[in-house]
């Protein structure tokens, strides 16, 4: 004899409340920690990875003839430092440097003061020694340059230090990419909380229905 479908005892199911409360067991605020820690893990790894670059600068400075004055200098002092990554001076300084002229352009930099005639050269390089090297031929050029119109310039421009190997990289450290990029991810935690949708629970989840008491409190 077979046995009715219908009449077969129903296996007891999980309430739908409590499926919902375990999938949601964890806070909502430890998105924070995960997204900071993933932030810093990143930054750590492109820091170690990156190639360290080395910076070294050199000074040239704006000197007047006897036909002129310091405020005529200061005044050259400004137009050499714009010179200097010019494509005239460039041109020139590739041959003492052994790089190509898009390599000086973007690693050479060229910074005046508002109060001495002086030209501050920095390049930035893989190696050290190279970085020394672009700096001095950019500098040996542009003194070159400047000194060929002196008669009318009455400015003479001379060197006044050389760059020198520099001992440590001016890149950014591992430590420091992994501090930042740890900030990072958790800004960027802190605003998916702040955008995040609500989440409200399903209609369907039946309501909280209260034990019935035992008979024993039934007959006090």
């Amino acid at each position: 004899m077979t046995e009715n479908p219908s009449r077969r005892p129903r296996r007891p199911g999980r309430p739908a409340a409590r499926v919902w409360s375990r999938a949601h067991r964890f806070p909502t605020w430890s998105v924070l920690p995960v997204c900071a820690l993933a932030g810093a893990l990143a930054g750590g790894t492109y820091g170690v990875v990156k190639t360290p670059e080395y910076t070294a600068t050199s000074y040239v400075i704006a000197v007047p003839t006897e036909k002129s004055d310091p405020a005529t200098a200061l005044g050259f002092a400004q137009a050499y430092g714009r010179a200097a990554t010019q494509l005239a001076v460039l041109g020139d300084a590739q041959v003492w440097a052994g790089v190509p002229v898009g390599t000086l352009r973007d690693s050479v930099r060229a910074s005046t003061s508002p109060d001495a005639p002086m030209v501050a050269i920095s390049a930035t390089a893989p190696r050290p020694a190279q970085a020394a090297d672009i700096a001095n031929a950019v500098s040996r050029a542009l003194t070159i340059n400047a000194n060929q119109t002196v008669r009318n310039t009455r400015v003479q421009l001379l060197q006044f230090s050389r760059a020198v190997k520099p001992s440590a990289p001016s890149s950014t450290s591992a430590p420091v990419t992994a501090l930042v990029g740890g900030c990072a991810g958790a800004l960027i935690g802190g605003l998916a909380l702040l955008v995040r949708p609500r989440r409200r629970i399903p209609d369907d989840l039946p309501a909280t229905v209260p034990n019935p008491a035992p008979a024993a409190d039934l007959q006090r």
